[in-house]
């Protein structure tokens, strides 16, 4: 899963996003809304973190959201405040936001929310994928073979999240470097290879299929 968060204060933003790529997530981050709109349009976040008072003014976190809404862009919203009064809490919910969050709060708390949007969001999907011997536990971030655990990785597990999301899509390895790895490699790098051979050898061969010159993908059926 990929997350952006969108905070001015480095010094909330920045353990924010260290602790979601600590849990395997991919993440984003932007300190004004401008940066935050330009991220938004060009990539498939799964959620977006917002904090209510970015620096373009008191409410230019509401402002951001019911632009972005007013776009079209659907991701679902978790805002992040200060303010703990009811009716800032309506008017987040009513700008189009989905969660709201008060400050202090804590880093295991905000991933839960995180992942109970995503669920939501994904409520007309199913919450697991089977592929002959293999299902695989959205929820749960877990994997079976068998009926048996498979012990992954977090970053292993976001891969294999990536291309089972979508059977049959081939990502390219530039793609499933900037999803699962924030982009932090260059396409160069050999990083996506030696984490499909982990994959094909935790679930075996035809877990992952390779198009050569073209990329990878899950297979499709059961």
């Amino acid at each position: 899963m990929r997350f952006l968060v969108v905070e001015d204060e480095p010094e909330i933003r920045r353990p924010l996003a260290a602790s979601l790529r600590e849990a395997g997530y991919a993440v984003d981050e932007a300190g004004c809304a401008e940066e935050a709109r330009e991220l938004a349009a060009s990539f498939p976040f799964d959620a977006l973190m917002v904090d209510v008072g970015l620096p373009e003014g008191p409410r230019s976190g509401f402002d951001l959201v019911r632009e972005l809404r007013e776009e079209g862009i659907p991701f679902p919203v978790l805002f992040l405040t200060a303010r703990d009064a009811v009716e800032d809490r309506i008017e987040g919910l009513d700008t189009g936001g989905d969660d709201y969050l008060v400050k202090p709060f804590h880093l295991g708390e905000v991933q839960a929310r995180l992942r109970a949007l995503v669920r939501r969001g994904r409520a007309e999907v199913q919450s697991t994928r089977v592929w002959r011997d293999l299902r695989l536990d959205w929820t749960a971030r877990a994997v079976y073979r068998s009926g048996a655990r498979v012990a992954l990785t977090a970053k292993e597990f976001s891969l294999l999240e990536v291309l089972a999301s979508h059977p049959g899509r081939v990502y390219t390895r530039e793609e499933l470097i900037d999803r699962v790895w924030d982009g932090r490699f260059g396409a160069e790098s050999n990083v996506v290879d030696t984490y499909v051979r982990n994959l094909r050898r935790k679930l075996g061969d035809d877990a992952v299929r390779t198009l050569r010159g073209l990329g990878y993908s899950f297979p499709e059926g059961e």
